[in-house]
Formats: C-alpha cells, structure tokens, sequence
C-alpha cells in the first residue's frame, strides 16, 4: 500500500506569536513555522507534523503563495476544538463523523479529502493473545481482552482513540483494568510505551513505517480489517471567521492539487521503500 523536539527559543516565539492571531495556545500545542510568507495562517493536526509530511507541504506552498504556516501539534480532538474555538485557521484530522458534525453545527467548512493510511495492531512477537489468528479487528480484541494482555491506549481523544474505542464498541467490550494502560500522550510516545510493557497497540501505518525502530521488541500481528482504513480530511474555518483563513483555504487546495498530492504519494518511499501515505484518490474508496 502506497503509502521532533522544538528548541525552547522556537517554542518561546510560537507561544508569543499565536495569541496575536487566535488567542493562546498551551505550549504542548506549539509544533512549528514553516515558510516566512506575508500571508500567514495556522493548522493544527497531530501525526502529518510529527512525521515531517506537513512540513514539505508547507514549504512547497509558502514558496508559492508568500506564505507562513504555523502547526499547532494536536490530535484530531484537540485540533478540531482549535478551529471550534477559532483558535487556528484550519485542521487535518482523522474523524469522519466529528468532521461531518462539524460542518452541520456550521463551525467549519471545506471538507476535503486528502489521502489515506490504516491502522495496524502490534503486539510482542510471541503473541500471547492470539490475535495473529483473528478474523477481524474486534475479534482481535476480544481475544486481548480474554487473555488480559497488557493493551496500551492513547485515551487523548485523538482520532486514533476514537478509532479504538469503535473497535472495543464493535467487540462488545468495555476495556478496564491493569491490563489497560492509558498515556493521553502523542503516537511516538505511546508506540515506546507499549514497547517497554510489551504490550499490544494499535498505531497508524505511518507511524510503524518511519519509528518501528523505537518499538524493536513488537511487530505487526493484525491487519487488513477495512474497518481499519484511515482517511484525512482538511477543514477550514467559515469565511472571515479566522485572519488566516483565506490563506488555509489556499492551502488546502495546494494539498489537493496533483502537486500537493504527488508530495503525500511519494512521501517517504526514497527512505523506507514505501510510502507514509495513499493519495485522495486510493482514499476515495473508504471515504464512507
């Protein structure tokens, strides 16, 4: 399938300049500015920046359009309260049904679908579960479940937490215990969490592909379950909402350009052999 740590001067000058525009943001929302444009705007979206996909992306277009975007570093919850709160002029998230409530409620506009990844579930190699032998996803949990193997949860209602918890819905189950390990931290984070409790998680292909390394003792035990498939989408918020906003609708149109998707394409495939990402058009089939 097709498919970093800010300096604290860097951090400083985020937290100083976001409230200028959109009211401020906490520090653990501050990613990064890319470009040095006039016409500045904000996105926030969690894994895109973290894997240094939306940074290309950026730089392509602020050489474009005399652009400056700044990433507020939020998973698809914290992102899309962003925008709710006209804090940022844009997002990037993973969460069909809070993006098509969002634009009912009349908060954001603009859906567009951008690409896609899926997601996989790891586990230690000698999988005490079982789960290698599920028939479907919830199947693979309820034998997690069964066996009370330790599970590692991101529980920040992040789209992959939503994702989870759709999972443990379509199982039947209500996960609680020792054995359930919540972090409310970022993918990288929870992925080298799950790795020292050797214990099963659920990660974005994306994610496995470019940081499998700091995971050594997990591999991928499920995978396939269509149900698993993740698409992106790109909202803005409503016209004069937001100073950026302009410049974000911009934006979302470069991404969806056979330019800006030629980028999420190929993204990646140079140092992994494969891609990060599939492109809008492979997406369009789970776009549901």
């Amino acid at each position: 399938m097709r498919r970093t740590l800010i300096k604290a001067g860097l951090g400083f000058a985020l937290a100083t300049a976001l409230p200028a525009m959109h009211g401020a943001l906490a520090a653990d929302e501050t990613g990064a500015t890319y470009g040095s444009g006039k016409n500045r705007f904000s996105l926030a979206t969690g894994s895109p920046g973290e894997l240094g996909l939306l940074k290309l992306l950026a730089e392509e277009f602020a050489r474009q359009a005399d652009a400056q975007m700044v990433w507020a570093k939020a998973g698809t919850g914290a992102s899309l309260k962003l925008l709710q709160e006209k804090k940022v002029d844009m997002v990037m998230v993973h969460a069909p049904a809070q993006v098509d409530k969002a634009i009912k409620d009349g908060w954001a506009t603009g859906k567009t679908l951008i690409g896609s990844n899926e997601f996989y579930i790891l586990g230690p190699k000698n999988d005490p579960a079982g789960i290698a032998k599920a028939g479907s996803a919830a199947d693979a949990y309820q034998r997690i479940a069964r066996a009370g193997a330790a599970f590692v949860s991101r529980g920040d209602n992040s789209g992959t937490h939503q994702k989870e918890m759709q999972v443990w819905q379509k199982a039947t189950i209500q996960p609680a215990g020792a054995w359930y390990i919540v972090t409310r931290d970022f993918m990288t984070a929870s992925l080298k969490r799950a790795n020292a409790e050797k214990a099963y998680f659920m990660s974005d292909s994306s994610t496995w592909i470019m940081e499998k390394g700091v995971a050594p003792d997990l591999t991928i035990l499920y995978k396939g379950d269509k149900f698993l498939i993740n698409t992106y989408h790109a909202l803005t918020a409503p016209p004069g909402a937001t100073p950026g906003r302009d410049t974000a609708e911009k934006f979302v149109a470069f991404v969806a350009s056979p330019a800006g998707q030629k980028i999420i394409a190929d993204y990646g495939r140079d140092r992994f052999g494969e891609s990060l990402y599939n492109d809008e058009a492979y997406a369009r089939q789970y776009d549901k």
